[in-house]
């Protein structure tokens, strides 16, 4: 018998929660919960710079005054703990190690500066790495590096005669991309020793048996590079689902910059949480059954319109 599906949330606490991010949150927990599964909050604040004090406790409150609760997370423990990667920085150090042993990354002394000199891409695309330390001895590069007094970040190493990844989501139109190609060796592990997003993201995953991946469709561009990395590790990619964004009245897309459209601004300004869990499951083709959990009863995220979202703000006088 198959095990539970299990489907997360794993915001970044660099700023006030937005709309669009409590909407992908409350979509994570519908899409699981519909499957019979277990909803778990992870908090991405390795790396210290981004986190803003305090916006991990305030994120947390943000998401229970909307009806939102979770079946694991920082909060309230889990068998898959710890739920805050900061804490779980020996595990991608271990992933890496792991790597290293079997060859899958290399280390690459190019500063950010290099990089861009070197970048042959069209205007607006994501440079494409030239492989300049791929083919190096990696101790010539290590001493290269120490010599300019650099740390190496670390690159999985891409194949160039692997077949293109399909990324077949439950919402967006699928993609094809061949990573090589299109992106090149990607950093796993940057050169102050903070593990990169595509490694801590799929690492996490894996280690918490997450099988539903709910998140936005800015996310979308980057998955294939995760899946080359299950790949490499010798795990099962879980299922997508890239949510369209939500766009403010003027067109442009919510950001933790958006403070009008935070949720504690929306709560000091007066909107009822009964309101804005109203709107965000409407948003999503839901139907408001009183409670998120009670909601999510036949809720299917692949029925979610692609189409990006406008945000309404709600009219003078809205009441719960």
């Amino acid at each position: 018998m198959d095990a539970p599906p299990r489907g997360r949330f794993a915001p970044t606490p660099s700023g006030a929660l937005h709309v669009g991010s409590a909407r992908t949150a409350v979509a994570s927990a519908l899409a699981v919960w519909s499957a019979g599964g277990r909803f778990l909050l992870r908090v991405e604040d390795l790396d210290a710079a981004r986190a803003a004090p305090g916006a991990t406790a305030a994120m947390l409150a943000d998401l229970r005054w909307i009806g939102l609760d979770w079946d694991e997370g920082p909060d309230v423990g889990g068998p898959a703990g710890p739920y805050a990667q900061r804490d779980r920085a020996p595990l991608y150090q271990a992933t890496l190690a792991w790597l290293r042993d079997r060859g899958l990354v290399y280390p690459c002394a190019c500063s950010r500066r290099d990089l861009e000199q070197a970048a042959q891409a069209p205007h607006g695309a994501e440079p494409v790495y030239p492989g300049t330390c791929r083919d190096d001895d990696p101790a010539a590069v290590l001493a290269r590096a120490r010599a300019l007094g650099r740390g190496v970040s670390w690159r999985f190493r891409t194949d160039p005669d692997a077949p293109p990844v399909i990324v077949r989501d439950r919402v967006s139109a699928p993609i094809t991309q061949q990573v090589h190609r299109d992106v090149g060796d990607f950093v796993v592990m940057r050169a102050d020793g903070v593990a990169a997003y595509q490694l801590a993201v799929v690492v996490d995953d894996l280690a918490m048996g997450v099988t539903e991946v709910v998140r936005g469709d800015d996310l979308l561009a980057s998955t294939p590079r995760q899946v080359a990395l299950y790949e490499g590790l010798g795990g099962r990619a879980p299922r997508w689902a890239h949510l369209p964004l939500v766009l403010g009245g003027d067109g442009a897309r919510l950001a933790k910059r958006s403070g009008s459209m935070g949720i504690a601004a929306l709560r000091e300004r007066g909107v009822p949480a009964a309101w804005l869990r109203g709107w965000l499951l409407e948003s999503l083709g839901a139907r408001d059954q009183g409670t998120l959990r009670a909601s999510a009863g036949g809720f299917d995220v692949g029925a979610v319109d692609p189409s990006p979202v406008v945000w309404r703000a709600p009219a003078a006088g809205a009441s719960s």
